[in-house]
């Protein structure tokens, strides 16, 4: 029989990797790192941190790197967007488990979501929590439908919600589950990824996790990310409509309790 979950189950921390240099996006964006790129009157970041605050996730982490004292500057220590942020900055480029490694030690609690920092989907946390705890899952990935998977790849996922296999991006246009940069990670999941070194997520641990406890939990679009000029250009008009979505979000959390 499935536990039941307490509304303290999920209150996580968000680990938001940041530290990536961006080169594809420096032609248009390069005087501040790539998550810091201007969108729709806003840093993207902005936009990553409302998106959590407006589901009563306040505590976070961010990742950073390249240029990293410009996040710091502006987002300072969160009060001004009513969350708590802690920073960790990697000594040199660790890729993105090996980022999420070196941070470890802030994560407070057995498990935490993490989130890519030069993407958005619109992710239902809570619903991504449960599945994760339900299933006793060691890493759970959200991922999303999407028509044409060539830029992204796309994962194999059976009735049960495991992962089956992972498909490089391809030249051919077909649609398919993608994996949309947001997961849940059990600490103990992430104390076996080495120290002190470059490391991939999504190219190193989650395959090497298939069939010992990673599973992915569907979810709906929208997806976006930053990572090319075009795309970049596109996430304008996105988040001019998709700030409403947020600011209606954060109303509804207004006022709740704040992180200690």
């Amino acid at each position: 029989m499935a536990r039941k979950h307490s509304n303290t189950d999920l209150a996580f921390n968000a680990m938001i990797l940041v530290g990536g240099r961006g080169t594809r996006l420096q032609s248009v964006v390069s005087h501040v790192p790539k998550p810091m790129a201007p969108v729709a009157g806003r840093p993207f970041l902005e936009w990553l941190i409302l998106s959590l605050r407006g589901q009563g996730i306040r505590r976070l982490i961010l990742c950073t790197g390249h240029m990293g004292e410009l996040i710091e500057a502006r987002f300072g220590d969160g009060r001004s967007l009513d969350v708590k942020v802690s920073y960790c900055r990697d000594p040199f480029p660790l890729g993105t488990a090996g980022s999420i490694k070196h941070a470890l030690d802030l994560v407070q609690g057995q498990r935490f979501f993490v989130l890519n920092g030069d993407s958005y989907c619109r992710v239902d946390f809570g619903r991504l929590a449960k599945a994760h705890l339900v299933r006793r899952a060691g890493a759970t990935i959200w991922a999303v439908r999407q028509d044409d998977c060539r830029r992204y790849g796309s994962v194999d996922v059976n009735e049960q919600g495991a992962v089956l296999a992972f498909h490089e991006k391809s030249l051919d246009a077909r649609a398919g589950l993608v994996n949309a940069g947001v997961y849940v990670l059990e600490k103990r999941t992430a104390m076996s990824i080495p120290s002190n070194m470059a490391v991939s997520l999504e190219n190193e641990v989650f395959p090497q996790m298939i069939g010992s406890g990673l599973y992915a939990e569907i979810g709906g679009g929208p997806f976006i990310d930053i990572g090319v000029p075009e795309a970049y250009a596109s996430a304008h008009v996105f988040f001019a409509a998709e700030g409403r979505y947020v600011t209606t979000a954060n109303n509804m959390y207004a006022g709740r309790a704040k992180p200690r």
